[in-house]
């Protein structure tokens, strides 16, 4: 085998590892990010994820109706 072609070959694979350690990090992190925050909002609050959920799902609708307002 040609040992430049060993190289670049080994090379990718550590490049394309780095990037998917890079990817699962930080998709982990921002799992137990929002979980924090709905655990928080439901032990402080008394806000439980379905109605998280909700506001999350009516966003778009409540900025179209203040930009809408706005003008």
């Amino acid at each position: 085998m040609n040992p430049i072609l060993l190289i670049a070959a080994i090379l990718i694979s550590w490049l394309v590892f780095t990037w998917l350690l890079r990817v699962v990090k930080t998709t982990l992190k921002t799992a137990v990010l929002i979980a924090i925050i709905v655990l928080g909002l439901q032990v402080i609050v008394g806000v439980g994820p379905s109605q998280v959920l909700q506001a999350i799902m009516d966003l778009p609708q409540l900025v179209q109706d203040w930009f809408s307002s706005q003008s």
